[in-house]
C-alpha cells in the first residue's frame, strides 16, 4: 500500500516510506463512513462551514453556491474509502483529483488543513461512535492519501493532518 510513485517504473505505485493503513484500520473507515453517508448532505455542511472557519483565505477557491462541490465531496469520499482496501485502484483518481487541486489554487499547506476539517466533521457526525480507533484510522487514511496527492501534484511529502 505505498503511495510514492515511482516515474521511472512504468505506471506502477511504490513505497519509498511507511504509508501502510491495517486491514483492520481499513474496516472501521469503511464501517464509519457507512454511518456516515445517510447524513452526507449534513456532513458536507459541517465539513465546508469548518473549513472556512478554520481557513477563511481558501473560500475564494470555491463556487459561491457549493451544492455540487458537496456532492462531489460526499461521492469523492465514498470511492477513496470503497477503494481502500484495493488501493491502486483509487490511485489514479487521487492523482488526477490532486491536478486539479493545483489548478484550484491548492498548495501542499492546504492539505493538513482540509484534513483536520475532515476529521472534525467525522468526529461530529459520528458521534459516540468516533472512537480513539476510529481517529486513528481516518487520520492514516488522510494522511496516506494526501500524502499520495501531494507528491503527485507537487512532488513533496509533508506531514499528514493529526
Amino acid at each position: 500500500m505505498n503511495l510514492i510513485r515511482n516515474g521511472a517504473d512504468k505506471g506502477r505505485h511504490q513505497t519509498s516510506k511507511e504509508t501502510n493503513m491495517t486491514p483492520e484500520q481499513i474496516n472501521l473507515v469503511q464501517q464509519s463512513f457507512a454511518k456516515v453517508a445517510p447524513i452526507s448532505e449534513t456532513a458536507a455542511v459541517l465539513f465546508y462551514d469548518r473549513l472556512f472557519e478554520v481557513a477563511p483565505s481558501v473560500k475564494a477557491m470555491f463556487p459561491a453556491d457549493l451544492t455540487e462541490q458537496r456532492k462531489k465531496l460526499m461521492a469523492t469520499l465514498a470511492v477513496v474509502v470503497n477503494g481502500l482496501s484495493n488501493l491502486e485502484s483509487i490511485l489514479p483518481t487521487a492523482s488526477a483529483l490532486a491536478q486539479r487541486h493545483v489548478a484550484y489554487g491548492a498548495k501542499p499547506e492546504h492539505y493538513p488543513v482540509v484534513g483536520s476539517a475532515l476529521l472534525w466533521t467525522l468526529e461530529k457526525g459520528l458521534g459516540d461512535a468516533w472512537t480513539p480507533d476510529v481517529a486513528a484510522a481516518w487520520t492514516a487514511a488522510y494522511g496516506v492519501l494526501s500524502n499520495f496527492m501531494i507528491s503527485q501534484a507537487y512532488g513533496e511529502r509533508p506531514q499528514a493532518a493529526e
